[in-house]
C-alpha cells in the first residue's frame, strides 16, 4: 500500500515543486535546470556504469561472484530512470543513488537480503544437502548406463 501511495503522490509533489520553482525563476530557466540535471546525471551514469561493469568483469575473470556489482548495476539503472524523469525530487533521489558511498551501502543491503533469502528458503527436491550420500567419500558410486544380458541377444 505505501508503494501505491508513493506512485500517486510523487507526480503531485513533482508538479508542485516545478510550478513553485518556475514562480521564482520563470518557466524557461526551470525547464533548462531540469534538462541540465538530466544531462549531468546521464553523463555520471555512463561513467559509473562503465566502471561498475569493469569491476564486475574483473571479478568474473578471477572466479568470484560479482553480486555487489550486479546490485550496483541495478541501482544505476534505477538512478538512470529517475534522472531522465522530469522533476527535482526524482533527480535528487537519482543523484543520491549515483553518489558512490550511498550506492555501496544500498547495494550491500540488497546483496545481504538476497543471500539470506536464498540460503534459508525451501530446498528444491533436486538439490543435495552436504549430508546426502553423494557428498561422502566412502559412499558407493552409481554409474548410469545401458546393458544387455547375454541371453537377450
Amino acid at each position: 500500500m505505501p508503494w501505491l501511495l508513493l506512485f500517486f503522490a510523487m507526480p503531485i509533489i513533482e508538479m508542485y515543486l516545478l510550478i513553485t520553482v518556475a514562480g521564482y525563476i520563470d518557466a524557461l530557466p526551470t525547464i533548462g535546470l531540469v534538462m541540465l540535471t538530466a544531462v549531468i546525471g546521464v553523463a555520471l551514469l555512463k561513467y559509473q556504469g562503465l566502471e561498475t561493469l569493469m569491476r564486475g568483469t574483473q571479478k568474473l575473470r578471477s572466479g568470484q561472484m560479482p553480486a555487489q556489482e550486479v546490485a550496483e548495476g541495478l541501482l544505476l539503472a534505477v538512478a538512470g530512470a529517475l534522472m531522465i524523469t522530469p522533476g527535482f525530487v526524482t533527480d535528487a533521489i537519482g543523484f543520491l543513488i549515483l553518489f558512490p558511498p550511498t550506492r555501496l551501502i544500498i547495494a550491500r543491503i540488497m546483496v545481504s537480503r538476497v543471500q539470506t533469502r536464498s540460503f534459508h528458503g525451501p530446498r528444491s527436491p533436486y538439490q543435495q544437502s552436504p549430508t546426502d550420500q553423494g557428498d561422502r567419500k566412502d559412499a558407493p558410486r552409481t554409474i548410469e548406463g545401458e546393458y544387455l544380458r547375454k541371453d537377450d541377444r
